[in-house]
Order: C-alpha cells, then structure tokens, then sequence
C-alpha cells in the first residue's frame, strides 16, 4: 500500500463503502476488491505531483466515481463471465457505433469493434503471466460508455499510424498516455522509434510544438479539417475528395497543398512569436529532422496535425 493510501486509509475505506451501497449491482465486491483501485485513482488524480488534499476533498471524489461502472470493470478483471456478458451486451452497440465513425467501411468497423473486445480482454501478459488489458485504466471518473469509445479512437489512431504512408511505429504505448480519459494531458507528442512524433519528445520543444500545432488546428476550417482526415486517414484520392465536396480534382489537389502550407506556416509562426524561437532552431529542430525523414515540412506537419486532430475529435 503506498503512503498516501495508508495516511487516508479511513477515509477512502468509508468513502469505498459507500460506493458498494450506492452501486445497484456491485458484482457481488467486497471493499477489498475495490480499495487498491480507488486509491490508485485518488493518488493519480489528486496527489500528483506532491500535490495536497484534505479529507473532504477525497470524500467527494470518490463519491463522484460511477459506482455500478467501476464495479462492472473491476468484475470483469476479476474475471466474472456474467460481467464480461453484461459488458458486450450492454456497450456492444457502443463499440460499434465509435468504430463506425472512425472507420471508412463497414468492414473495417467491424474488424475495429473486434479488436476492441480482444484488447479489452486481454490477449497478452506481463512478466508474471497476467493478463495485460486496459481494463485496468478505467478509474470509473467518466462514463463507462465515453471511456470505450476513447478507446476505439485510441487503437484506431495506434492502426493509422502502423499503416500511414508517413508513420511507422512498433511500440507498447500505455492507453491512458494519450486518451487519459480526457481529464487534461498537456497533449506532448512522444514515440519510442524514429519517426516525426520523435522529434517532439524532450523537454520545453514538446510543449512549444504541441502548442503551435493546436493552434494551426484551431485556424483549420471544417473543410480544411475534413480534407486532411480524407487524404491522410481515409486514404481516399484526390479526385475522390473533389467528388465528395463537387469540385474539380485540381481545386482539391490545391487546397491540400494550402492547408499543408497554411499549417507549417502557423507552426512556424507561433513557434516564433509565442514561444521565442530563433529562425535558427526552427531550422534545426524541424527542417533539418524533416528533411532526414524525405519529406518536407509541410508534409510531416500535415501527418503531425492529422494525429492530434484525430485524436481530439474521436476521443
């Protein structure tokens, strides 16, 4: 049991209690069961970073976690059969309807929504032959159902980037690094293999990238948005995207071309103006690692952009 657990034991055993008694179907749980999880959840989310909380403050976080959610996931873990019925069947539909959305056929939602269950389940373990899902990172602070679709989006964007024309990563990236229940991460690009998210990975230049890239984001319009998730995600051609918005294949090939343009240059621009980067470490850090990449920067910038985008409108 870590420090802050054994200090405020009392307090988030009684408050544990009171999330069985208000559960309609606590699984059959004992405190137990239940106390390592939420006191892992009360150290992340309010004790980080050394941060301070007082006996009220963890009272009513606690009290605040979907209690029936939590205990469905922690059943399921536990390996309850009933539990993982009641998980399909309830957020089967869920699943698929995320998949959909994300998806550019009904073949690939479908394969997607399958994924999903596998790596809710747990198909690979750890050292001591446990079973590795991402069960594990719900903390029961959202809904279950918007948890499961930010998990479509994340193993949808892990898919896009093993497969992208730009991207090729091999790595074990923890689910709640990027989704993180949507609950604030400083959104910093990072990868373990060399490829663009790499060049963003250390100290202040992550968050001064991170910044500018959401920012060139903002400036997109929905047209320029929905014509980068076409060509990058969907994979579709040109002239299949002129068809789809009723211009020519030319009109559509030049607007590409602007919006890979118009976001180096709000990169750039906000790299310089906000962040107080020289025209020298512009050019080393992104011109010189694009050009080590073959591709020039207006091209890794749409590849780097269309990540975040991804990320955020499916999350």
């Amino acid at each position: 049991m870590s420090r802050v657990a054994e200090k405020y034991k009392k307090t988030i055993d009684e408050a544990v209690a009171r999330l069985i008694a208000r559960a309609e179907n606590s699984r059959a749980l004992t405190a137990a069961s239940i106390c390592p999880r939420v006191a892992a959840v009360c150290e992340k989310y309010l004790f980080s970073g050394g941060a301070k909380a007082e006996h009220a403050e963890i009272r009513a976080f606690i009290d605040d976690i979907r209690a029936d959610d939590l205990c469905l996931i922690i059943a399921c873990e536990n390996g309850d059969e009933g539990a993982w019925e009641d998980l399909v069947a309830n957020f089967d539909s869920t699943v698929k309807s995320a998949a959909r959305k994300i998806s550019s056929n009904a073949e690939d939602a479908e394969d997607l929504a399958s994924s999903i269950w596998a790596e809710l389940y747990g198909l690979r373990t750890d050292a001591d032959g446990n079973k590795k899902s991402k069960l594990a990172y719900y903390s029961g602070r959202g809904s279950l159902a918007g948890w499961l679709r930010a998990v479509v989006s994340q193993l949808a964007v892990d898919q896009f980037r093993k497969q992208s024309k730009f991207v090729q990563i091999e790595e074990d990236r923890e689910f709640e690094n990027l989704a993180n229940e949507a609950a604030g991460d400083n959104g910093n690009l990072a990868s373990h293999t060399a490829n663009p998210e790499e060049l963003f990975s250390e100290g202040q230049a992550a968050a001064d990238v991170s910044e500018a890239l959401s920012a060139a984001i903002a400036d997109l319009d929905a047209e320029d948005r929905l014509i980068l998730k076409l060509y990058y995600f969907d994979d579709l051609k040109l002239k299949d995207i002129a068809a789809t918005f009723g211009y020519h294949e030319a009109t559509a090939s030049r607007k590409l071309t602007r919006v890979q343009a118009d976001i180096r240059k709000g990169v750039e621009k906000e790299l310089r103006s906000r962040h107080g980067w020289t025209d020298g470490e512009v050019k080393r850090h992104l011109s010189d690692t694009a050009a080590s990449l073959g591709m020039n920067l207006e091209t890794m910038f749409a590849a780097l952009a269309l990540l975040l985008l991804v990320q955020d409108l499916w999350r």
